[in-house]
C-alpha cells in the first residue's frame, strides 16, 4: 500500500467568467483523482465544461472556487511562471488540432520539450520515439509534408519525450478518420503503458473512453456520473 498522492487532484473547482450579460458558470463543484499510472475519460455533450475542466487540471487556467494538485503539489499558490516550470517537468499534451510548429521538422518539433529543459542532447532521444511511432523515415520532414495521423504521431513523440508523470489529450483523434484513429490509440496506450505516465483524455468517442479504467461524464459543467471499466 502506497501513501503517495494521486498525480492529479481536483478537489470541488468551479469556474465562473464574466460576461456582457452578467457572470456565466461552466463548471460546477467538480472532483476528480487520478492515481499514478491510471487513466481517466471526461466525457460529456459540446459545451459541457470537458474542455474548461482540462485546462484547469493542467493548470493552463485557474478556478474561480475549489483547487487542483498535481504530484501534490497545488497549483492555486502558483505563479504563471511557476505552473509552466511545472507543466514542463510533469505534465504531457496531445490537441486534436495538433499543434505543431509549422517552422519546424519532425525531429525539430520533438526537441522542443527537451531543449526548453535545457537538455544538451535532445536529438537521440526526439528520433528514437520517432521510429517508435512509425516515423523514423520522416524526421526531416515539416508538418505541411505529413498526413493528420503522422502529425498526430509526431504530437504523441512530443508529448511523451520528457517522460511526463500525466498526460493531457483534448480529443485526440477528433480529426482523425476511423482507421487512422484506432492505429494513434494503439499508439497513445502503448506508450502510456511503457512509461507509466497518467493519461486524462476528452473524447466525445464512447469507444475511446471504454478503453481509460474510469470515465467522469459531465453534463451543464456538473459532474452526473462516474463509470468505472468491467475487469478484463
Amino acid at each position: 500500500m502506497t501513501n503517495d498522492p494521486p498525480i492529479l487532484l481536483v478537489d470541488n473547482v468551479s469556474r465562473t467568467y464574466r460576461t456582457g450579460h452578467g457572470p456565466l458558470t461552466v463548471l460546477s463543484g467538480v472532483s476528480l483523482s487520478v492515481p499514478a499510472g491510471a487513466t481517466r475519460a471526461i466525457v460529456g455533450p459540446s459545451g459541457s465544461g470537458k474542455t474548461t475542466l482540462l485546462g484547469l487540471c493542467a493548470g493552463l487556467d485557474q478556478p474561480t472556487t475549489g483547487s487542483v494538485a498535481i504530484a501534490g503539489r497545488p497549483l492555486g499558490g502558483l505563479g504563471e511562471d511557476a505552473r509552466a516550470a511545472l507543466r514542463n517537468e510533469l505534465v504531457g499534451f496531445v490537441f486534436q488540432n495538433f499543434q505543431l510548429m509549422p517552422t519546424l521538422t519532425a525531429l525539430e518539433n520533438v526537441m522542443v520539450p527537451l531543449e526548453l529543459r535545457g537538455e544538451a542532447n535532445a536529438r537521440r532521444p526526439a528520433a528514437e520515439l520517432l521510429e517508435r511511432v512509425g516515423l523514423g523515415e520522416r524526421l526531416d520532414h515539416y508538418p505541411v509534408q505529413l498526413s493528420g495521423g503522422e502529425q498526430q504521431r509526431v504530437a504523441l513523440a512530443r508529448a511523451f519525450v520528457n517522460r511526463p508523470r500525466i498526460l493531457f489529450a483534448d480529443e485526440p483523434t477528433g480529426n482523425l478518420d476511423t482507421e487512422t484513429s484506432a492505429k494513434v490509440i494503439d499508439i497513445l496506450f502503448e506508450l502510456n503503458r511503457e512509461a507509466g505516465t497518467a493519461l486524462v483524455l476528452v473524447t466525445h468517442d464512447s469507444e475511446l473512453a471504454a478503453l481509460t479504467d474510469q470515465t467522469l461524464r459531465l453534463r451543464g459543467g456538473r459532474a452526473v456520473e462516474e463509470t468505472v471499466a468491467a475487469a478484463g
